[in-house]
């Protein structure tokens, strides 16, 4: 591997205030992509977990969930036994309770922020599946159009209350593979998701461009094998393309980012509840900082970024704050 300091003919500067000083193929940088020589240089914030505020509400697979690490909301749930309505906003200290939703639901999906938001279908009994949509405009929540596939345990959603995403999931009977994009007035489906996980799918981009990875194939008395899978699937806005399988089985763990630098927390690898938190670069998942609690069934700030995203509920009050450093370690190759 070639020497920097030899191609560019003088030292690095290194200050007392910077990061411990880096090993060999190795730099820091305040970003998380830069060019070196033409030669790409790409990796993951080495961000770590703590506590935040605690919820009003023991939550497990909310309705709806979504915004920043700083202004994020939770919409329904189960807790447990009973499916609820429950609203909370979390203002990056606390959570508040607010104006809660016309349905009860749990395992739905949503998109948006605390102040313009979607919540769209799940479970809302123990057989009961609603095809209800919800918008919220920071005061109050009025349903709008269904979708056109009820379903529940579907991947939590993604997108913005004018721009969503839902894709896979399952109804009381059968198994359900259908996506379905909204435009903040209806929705229309799109491509059946391709890959045989139906149930908490770990979900996390935009309504065109989203990464699907790991989930549940569904029980065998609504048509699955009733096992944990592996495989990720990208989201083109119109189809679906396999990209690499998650480096072990996984459902339900809280999700933020892009396709090209994406974070899943936490989750049920079929066997139990795990801490573990991966990060995504576009082509490889990596290991990073656990999570202080094994859950599953994490809401997220899902408009929230990889270097600045919390996780909150499964199946507990806990909300666990995710944070990474200005600088993060870059390997590099010259030419």
């Amino acid at each position: 591997m070639a020497d920097y300091k030899n191609i560019k003919g003088f030292n690095i500067q290194y200050l007392d205030s910077d990061p411990p000083n880096p090993i060999e193929g190795q730099m820091w940088f305040n970003s998380t992509s830069q060019t070196l020589k033409g030669a790409e240089v790409g990796g993951a914030p080495v961000g770590t977990w703590a506590s935040g505020g605690t919820m009003n509400n023991t939550n497990n697979a909310t309705g709806g969930d979504g915004g920043t690490s700083s202004a994020a909301f939770a919409a329904g749930g189960v807790d447990p036994g009973y499916y609820n309505t429950t609203h909370e906003q979390y203002n990056g200290t606390s959570w508040t309770p607010a104006t809660g939703m016309n349905t009860s639901r749990a395992f739905g999906g949503a998109g948006g922020t605390t102040t313009a938001a979607f919540v769209a279908t799940g479970r809302i009994g123990p057989t009961s599946v609603t095809a209800n949509t919800e918008l919220w405009n920071g005061t109050s929540w009025t349903e709008v159009n269904d979708v056109n596939n009820a379903r529940f345990s579907l991947g939590s959603g993604i997108g913005t209350q004018t721009a969503g995403l839902i894709g896979a999931g399952t109804s009381d009977a059968t198994l359900v593979d259908a996506t379905e994009s909204w435009n903040g007035t209806s929705w229309t489906e799109l491509g059946a998701y391709p890959g045989t996980a139906s149930e908490g799918i770990n979900l996390f981009g935009t309504y065109t461009a989203a990464i699907f990875a790991g989930g549940y194939t569904g029980s065998p008395s609504r048509g699955g094998s009733g096992t944990w899978v592996s495989p990720a699937f990208i989201w083109n806005g119109s189809s679906y393309t396999a990209i690499t399988a998650l480096p072990t089985t996984r459902a339900g763990g809280g999700c933020v980012g892009t396709t090209t630098d994406g974070l899943i927390a936490g989750g049920y690898d079929g066997t139990s509840t795990i801490t573990s938190t991966l990060s995504y670069d576009g082509s490889t998942w990596t290991e990073l900082n656990d999570l202080a609690t094994a859950a599953q069934g994490w809401g997220s700030s899902k408009s929230g970024t990889t270097s600045d995203t919390i996780v909150f509920g499964g199946s507990n009050t806990n909300t666990e704050e995710w944070t990474a450093p200005e600088y993060v370690v870059k390997t590099f190759t010259t030419s």
